[in-house]
């Protein structure tokens, strides 16, 4: 079974438009911020050293549907789900609510790759990565 994570929000001003609804840009970086705490939630890190290798997620595709808008003050409840793991990637969607109330839908497809020298490459999840994306917590 693939991992889950909740995190809630609350929309602060600064993210906000003029009529003080949350400006679309704010979602892709909330989808970051919960897939951050759930890596650290299970002892990781989007950007993982183990020995002399770094490990990190670049995306190779993101997408967001709305459904309602979010305003300021407004709590948010995000739920980050691993939808689908791959030798190489990790698919996961946040769904974003109040109030039990659908908000938003994000999807995010990301590759493992080791750093070396400020390049990329992809590489198959490690078993000690692998094992953690696929714990329901």
């Amino acid at each position: 079974m693939h991992a889950e994570f909740k995190l809630t929000r609350r929309v602060t001003f600064a993210e906000t438009d003029l009529a003080g609804v949350m400006h679309f840009s704010n979602y892709y970086r909330w989808m970051e911020e919960v897939e951050h705490a759930f890596f650290r939630s299970v002892g990781l890190s989007v950007v993982q050293q183990e020995g002399d290798v770094v490990y990190s997620w670049p995306r190779v595709i993101t997408s967001c549907e709305y459904f309602a808008p979010a305003h300021f003050e407004n709590e948010i409840e995000l739920h980050f789900m691993i939808t689908d793991l791959s030798e190489k990637s990790m698919t996961y969607e946040v769904a974003f609510s109040k109030g039990g109330a659908k908000v938003a839908r994000g999807r995010t497809k990301a590759v493992c790759c080791v750093m070396k020298d400020g390049t990329f490459r992809s590489t198959e999840i490690p078993a000690f990565i692998l094992d953690k994306l696929t714990t329901k917590r």
